[in-house]
């Protein structure tokens, strides 16, 4: 009997070996999973805080887009303003042109005129000396002598 109790006694130490090598690697797993677990949680609350860094522009790049897209229309609402005024401008200017060559063809008009107007003074200018001339050369002379030289001057004595 004694055997029994000695062969119970060892495989009590056994099974207390055993359940403490158990237990050792129960709490070597624990402390691991704890270990994991806090490693898990910082990992956790850095990417929370990215999560809050990535929403946080992205509501700002959301933003910047809607003041882009706004500020967009109006430059296009400018543009269309300006290529009207442009198109009003190109009109006006092709008028301006049209107006401007008939200004320069009636100048043109006018000054072939003026030049032929010149002309006729000048030859109705010549005509006019000439017969200043002749009738100055019929007048009789300061010595009361005529100009056909007959000494008597035409008229009544």
């Amino acid at each position: 009997m004694k055997k029994v109790i000695l062969e119970m006694e060892d495989q009590k130490h056994s099974y207390e070996q055993k359940a403490k090598e158990s237990l050792q690697k129960v709490l070597e797993e624990k402390m691991s999973a704890e270990q994991q677990l806090q490693s898990t949680q910082r990992s956790l609350a850095l990417a929370e805080q990215k999560c809050e860094e990535w929403r946080s522009q992205y509501e700002a790049l959301k933003e910047d887009w809607r003041t882009l897209g706004t500020q967009h229309r109006e430059l296009e609402s400018q543009l269309h303003v300006l290529q009207s005024k442009l198109q009003g401008a190109d009109s006006r200017d092709l008028q301006m042109n049209q107006a401007l060559r008939l200004l320069e063809n009636e100048h043109q008009e006018l000054q072939a005129k003026i030049a032929r107007l010149q002309g006729d003074r000048d030859l109705c200018s010549s005509d006019t000396q000439h017969l200043q001339e002749a009738v100055w050369s019929m007048a009789p002379r300061a010595d009361g002598t005529d100009c056909y030289g007959t000494g008597s001057v035409p008229g009544p004595q």
